[in-house]
């Protein structure tokens, strides 16, 4: 049965499963695990996400990560196109380098985060990849030795995985190794790599419609509430395009309600109506038209940094708001 469109709701916990086209080697040297590893630093910092775990193999790749601002689609794509453009390079070779369709499971964070990191950093030596666990400590190819203080990359949320286990970082480490070890004998979780599953309901007790759908891991309860919310923001996006709106008429229609010109919102004065209004372009033009961060600063000629905060902002104050938000986006 065919998976149905990618669920991409920003702020979200991802599993994403990257594999060699007719799982063929997609790292063939450690210059390569380097060079998709450099990409991936860096998207994760530009893009304000937040890389929990991730394992390389040889072929095919695990990365836990919560969204940014910008939609996870956006983000693989150009981390996907930009490494296998070079890699194709590197070993003089043409073609598509990764299955067509990676796997994306959108997570309960407050379930799954810890089982997940577990069950992807595991991976190494299910895989054959080491042979211990004393080994996987010091492996260079998965974020397990970052967590363990022996490889030092910036971008992964080391310190995020740690609190959870102890304030205090030798208590902390100590404590996520051992869970490691009791993960050892527990084997392959299918459900945590998008097996269809029943949920059960947030107090534990069956719930009396379950739902499922492999692109989640979660409740019935997390999954109808990701679907309805999903489901939402098709009709917002349906309805914007069926107006014909784009990014210039969603600039112009928002200084209108808002009550500034489209030049000053693109003109970068800092004056509140101006700024505000400026805010909620960025999070209309990012959620519902699915602008990157990255077209978004070229746009309105801020850094990708203030683009991420003017998100932000502008999302708060239509939740705050709720008549204005359900004006303009009924528009």
């Amino acid at each position: 049965m065919p998976r149905g469109p990618r669920l991409d709701a920003p702020g979200s916990l991802h599993h994403v499963i990257v594999r060699g086209i007719e799982r063929r080697k997609i790292f063939e040297n450690d210059k390569d695990r380097e060079g998709f590893l450099g990409r991936l630093g860096r998207l994760v910092i530009e893009e304000r996400a937040t890389c929990f775990a991730w394992s390389l193999l040889p072929n095919h790749a695990h990365i836990l990560l919560r969204t940014g601002s910008v939609p996870l689609t956006k983000m693989m794509r150009r981390l996907l196109t930009g490494y296998a453009v070079s890699f194709n390079l590197r070993h003089q070779r043409a073609g598509h380098l990764f299955q067509n369709r990676y796997k994306s499971i959108l997570c309960d964070e407050d379930v799954y985060l810890l089982e997940l990191v577990r069950y992807i950093h595991l991976n190494c030596i299910r895989a054959g990849m080491v042979t211990d666990l004393e080994k996987l400590d010091r492996f260079r190819w998965s974020g397990h030795s970052v967590l363990m203080g022996n490889e030092q990359r910036a971008w992964q949320a080391r310190g995020e995985v740690l609190g959870c286990f102890s304030e205090k970082e030798n208590v902390a480490r100590r404590r996520y190794r051992q869970f490691i070890v009791d993960g050892i004998s527990l084997g392959r979780k299918e459900e945590l790599t998008g097996s269809r599953i029943r949920g059960r309901g947030e107090e534990g007790e069956e719930a009396p419609e379950k739902q499922s759908d492999a692109r989640i891991l979660g409740s019935s309860d997390f999954v109808g509430r990701v679907l309805r919310e999903e489901e939402r923001r098709d009709r917002e996006r349906a309805l914007l395009k069926r107006k014909g709106i784009d990014i210039e008429g969603l600039m112009e229609l928002i200084g209108k309600k808002m009550g500034v010109t489209r030049e000053e919102i693109m003109g970068g004065g800092q004056r509140g109506g101006v700024s505000m209004a400026r805010s909620v372009f960025c999070y209309l033009a990012s959620r519902n038209l699915g602008k990157t961060g990255r077209e978004l600063s070229l746009a309105l000629g801020l850094t990708p940094a203030a683009i991420h905060y003017a998100i932000v902002r502008g999302e708060r104050f239509l939740d705050e708001d709720g008549a204005m938000k359900e004006e303009l986006i009924n528009i």
